[in-house]
């Protein structure tokens, strides 16, 4: 039923304030007009992420207080190996201390300069590991995923054909690796098919070329294959994933997503030798391989988050929630992405502010705007984040789409908040002509926009 409440009662809360507007328009131009530079006391309602931001439950509060800290064989690492091997499959894995860890130590591993990285769509970190290791990151997901009123059940495909054709290019010696991340997150949250990522093991079996899986999202995933997928209504979520992993080599893995913790993730593989490689290299940057540089209670939390993710009761309450928000936001004309992803609503900015140009930075305007109106923090997914300047012509190059996404943080705001988000931007879209561009003044090659800085344009 679409109206049951949360599959939970709130036992401690944590308290937040609204500052007044004049102060909120000083933070935000102290900031540099980059709400990655705001405290978080600062913050009324705080959509930047859904990454670490998760409240978690009594019985991991309870584990991890129960939980043997040691450097090596800690109870913990094997509560999350018997976690891992039932829900995920794999013969070995890594714990380390976020998903962009194992990250760079699977980029660190197998990639050499030149050489390319298809994906159906790389999120910033990702991206990023894959050229601080001299990569090609390549994204070929179906072009329907640049539409954002385009209604399909899986807009967050690869595109087979687009690959296939790719790696006959190219050729599979400089291929290392092949990727798909669940959900999509660059296009909007969007899910991908159990069909689309058995095709895509199947070329990358029939080229020799390893097949990995970015998992932060997985059960969000499995649940849109459940709910929209032939054949698998009456599967649960847990079998569901069981057989995406099954047709990949290996998975990286966010616990701050779907291990609903703070702090955590995993590196896994079914190739032995692989996995020498990986744990050495994680041994020498991370830390010893039951402890992965996370306090060993961390491992814990993470053991039982991911039983409490596959929940189907859970994972129906998380959708509905998403799904609420979409509606107040449409139901008013507020152009978003459709349909919404699993973990956030997105805005199309482009849409919303049709008259600032790309180079004017539409979606970061929207997040300014969004947090002085009120107190609101959310994030830019469009040319600040994947923007780029092209180093022969030093012209910039915008990104495809101009994205705001508003992450949900797993069981922490209410329906209440999602009412007081919607409403201030259905305010501002009412608004919309008044709200102008911004000059960016400063960013690093990598990953830039967590640092950038800009300047109102006039």
């Amino acid at each position: 039923m679409s109206d049951l409440p949360e599959p939970f009662k709130i036992k401690m809360v944590e308290r937040i304030k609204l500052h007044p507007r004049e102060k909120r328009e000083a933070l935000i131009r102290q900031a540099g007009y980059n709400v990655f530079m705001l405290k978080a006391e600062d913050v009324f309602i705080d959509l930047l992420t859904d990454s670490g931001t998760s409240a978690m439950s009594d019985e991991q509060w309870a584990g991890m207080m129960a939980t043997t800290q040691a450097y090596a064989g800690s109870e913990s690492y094997y509560s999350l190996e018997k976690a891992m091997k039932d829900i995920f499959g794999f013969k070995y894995f890594i714990p380390v201390h976020q998903g962009r860890a194992a990250e760079n130590i699977l980029f660190s591993t197998m990639l050499f300069p030149g050489s390319y990285v298809p994906n159906n769509m790389h999120f910033d970190t990702t991206e990023a590991n894959v050229l601080r290791n001299k990569g090609i990151p390549v994204n070929l997901v179906v072009e329907e995923a640049y539409d954002t009123q385009k209604i399909l059940p899986f807009k967050g495909n690869m595109d087979v054909s687009k690959l296939e054709a790719f790696i006959k290019e190219k050729t599979p010696e400089k291929i290392p690796l092949i990727m798909v991340t669940i959900t999509n997150n660059s296009a909007g949250g969007q899910p991908v098919s159990m069909q689309n990522i058995r095709e895509v093991s199947e070329i990358a079996q029939k080229y020799g070329i390893p097949f990995f899986i970015d998992a932060c999202r997985f059960a969000e995933n499995c649940f849109f294959i459940k709910q929209r997928e032939e054949g698998y209504q009456n599967k649960s979520v847990k079998e569901i994933a069981r057989e995406i992993f099954s047709y990949a080599d290996g998975c990286t893995f966010s616990g701050k997503k779907e291990a609903l913790t703070n702090i955590g993730g995993m590196l896994c593989t079914n190739i032995e030798e692989l996995y020498e490689k990986f744990k050495n290299l994680a041994i020498t940057i991370e830390g010893f391989i039951t402890y992965g540089g996370l306090a060993c209670r961390e491992l814990e939390a993470m053991a039982i988050g991911l039983y409490e993710a596959i929940d189907e009761e859970y994972q129906a309450y998380r959708h509905r929630q998403i799904e609420y928000l979409a509606k107040l936001l449409r139901d008013e004309g507020v152009p978003i992405v459709e349909p919404p992803g699993g973990h956030a609503v997105y805005i199309d900015a482009k849409r919303f502010l049709p008259h600032i140009p790309p180079e004017e930075f539409p979606g970061q305007a929207l997040v300014v705007q969004l947090y002085i109106e009120a107190g609101v923090r959310a994030v830019e997914i469009g040319s600040s984040c994947f923007g780029k300047v092209d180093e022969k012509t030093g012209k910039f190059v915008p990104a495809r789409m101009e994205l705001v996404r508003l992450s949900i943080p797993r069981r922490t705001y209410t329906d209440n908040h999602l009412r007081y988000v919607a409403k201030s931007l259905i305010k501002l879209y009412k608004e919309r002509e008044q709200i102008r561009g911004l000059r960016r003044v400063y960013a690093p090659r990598l990953l830039g926009h967590f640092t950038a800085k800009f300047e109102p344009i006039n």
